[in-house]
């Protein structure tokens, strides 16, 4: 198949700039480079590419082209050989760019050797009712790891530049496949990327500059926690590489369900059982709320399911810190045995005019209908 024109590849106009070519190329290398792509023919435009680049970034080797095309790198036997002399070098920047943007080490020292942040921690934590509601302290044992206290985290003593990476962590490479030649970056098996060499590696941690260190730390709970609500403590996560900060640690809750009371958001509902009498004629009520005791007025007439407000005997909010509301809901219990007595009570009642709500109303002439 005849080759594509080099602009045409590079997506440029010939007028383009030094710049511009450059910026072209940067695009498809990040789209088509094989070690970050995921499309079926990723290496063939990829190298497409970086041989248009080669000629095209190249002041003499562009001229040439300009004026004899594909032809002024055809070799007698046919062959390419436009790469001949191409100083994979000066693509150093545009690699750095690829593989940093994927997350991995670009290659340059500063960046290889610089600080670079400890990892967060995740820990869980189950908490009462009580404890969510009020707050509390708690003293959690976490395993992370620390900066190693006999080489100071640096992983040996007397350190010199990697001979192999010469500092920068990672071993630049091209590799020829059927589909042609790309550059890859692998990170230096010496150094373990880190570009620098020990006289002597660190006995305690191996040359890590880590060591697992199991860690009592005191946590301070709000008040108003919820399950899977998270606290942030910062500073307490793993130790950081080469001076960076340490990570944090988030501390997820799960708070454990309350015998009588029950939560939602920060709104308390307690179900308070009353007898016929207490629901017929209505009663005083000693209420237990999370704040202590009060007397609540129970109105008469009322039925299973009716909720009285208590304002602000709810939860505090662990944001706003406004308290939510207390709902008290009436639960009338039937007795399941009666004396005699008191069965010949209810059956005098059932003689009376007794005044019968609605809801009788409307099922008794449902019934009649029918």
């Amino acid at each position: 198949m005849d080759k594509r024109d080099y602009y045409e590849v590079l997506g440029v106009s010939k007028t383009a700039t030094d710049s511009e070519i450059k910026s072209a190329f940067r695009k498809l290398a990040k789209k088509y480079h094989p070690d970050v792509s995921t499309e079926p023919d990723a290496e063939e435009k990829f190298k497409e590419a970086q041989e248009a680049y080669a000629v095209l970034s190249d002041p003499n080797k562009r001229k040439q082209y300009d004026q004899f095309g594909h032809s002024a790198f055809t070799n007698a036997s046919g062959g390419f050989s436009g790469f001949e002399g191409f100083d994979f070098g000066n693509m150093s920047d545009i690699f750095d760019d690829i593989f940093s943007g994927f997350g991995f080490s670009s290659g340059n020292r500063r960046s290889s050797n610089g600080p670079r942040r400890g990892s967060d921690v995740l820990y869980r934590m189950k908490i009462s009712f009580e404890e969510a509601v009020f707050g509390c302290k708690k003293d959690i044992k976490i395993d992370v790891d620390d900066i190693c206290p006999d080489c100071d985290g640096k992983g040996g003593f007397n350190a010199t530049t990697c001979s192999d990476c010469h500092g920068s962590g990672t071993i630049t490479s091209e590799q020829r496949t059927m589909f042609g030649s790309f550059l890859t970056k692998t990170t230096c098996r010496k150094c373990g990327g880190t570009g620098t060499s020990f006289e002597r590696i660190c006995n305690k941690c191996h040359g890590n500059g880590k060591v697992r260190t199991n860690k009592t730390i005191s946590v301070k709970v709000p008040a108003g926690i919820d399950t899977e609500n998270r606290l942030r403590v910062a500073g307490k996560g793993e130790a950081g590489i080469n001076g960076g900060n340490p990570g944090d640690l988030y501390i997820e809750f799960t708070v454990m369900d309350h015998d009588m009371y029950e939560r939602v958001d920060d709104d308390i509902y307690l179900e308070v059982p009353l007898t016929i009498t207490e629901a017929v004629l209505g009663c005083k009520k000693e209420i237990p709320t999370i704040y202590g005791n009060v007397v609540l007025s129970i109105s008469p007439g009322t039925n299973t399911g009716d909720k009285l407000r208590l304002k602000g005997k709810g939860i505090e909010n662990v944001s706003n810190h406004r308290k939510g509301d207390m709902y008290v809901v009436a639960k009338v219990i039937i007795p399941s045995k009666l004396s005699r007595d008191q069965k010949r009570l209810f059956e005098s009642l059932d003689s009376t005019d007794l005044e019968i709500g609605s809801e009788f109303k409307k099922f008794n002439r449902f019934v009649d209908s029918n």
